[in-house]
């Protein structure tokens, strides 16, 4: 089974930068498609972005395209999530999750998640 850690997240300014990251230590890893998503307190989770196996291609939420780019690295067994111009509604957990087939899921696998909050 693939285990994934998300890390990255913590307390910004509205404008800020962050980058977030999803990894794990098998290198079977590299052969998941790979979503990210977030949950604000009291909400319900919602879609950011994937990105398939190989990385030649990426799925964002109209919302956020342009603001959030998802990215991946197979020499690290990571995927990224760089977030820019935060601003306090991007204030939630995030997730990562891996499935096999399924580029848009249902994800067979999801980290912990990690906080990310942003103040004004």
């Amino acid at each position: 089974q693939v285990q994934l850690v998300e890390s990255g997240g913590g307390v910004v300014q509205a404008g800020d930068s962050l980058r977030l990251s999803c990894s794990a230590s098998e290198r079977t890893f590299n052969t998941y498609h790979v979503g990210w998503y977030r949950q604000a307190p009291g909400k319900e989770r919602t879609f950011i972005a994937a990105i398939n196996y190989s990385g030649t291609s990426t799925y964002y939420t109209q919302s956020l395209k342009g603001r959030f780019t998802v990215s991946r690295d197979s020499a690290k067994n990571a995927v990224y999530l760089q977030m820019t111009s935060l601003g306090p509604e991007d204030t939630a957990d995030y997730f990562c999750a891996a499935d096999r087939h399924n580029v848009a899921g249902p994800y067979d696998y999801w980290g912990q998640g990690t906080r990310v909050t942003v103040s004004s």
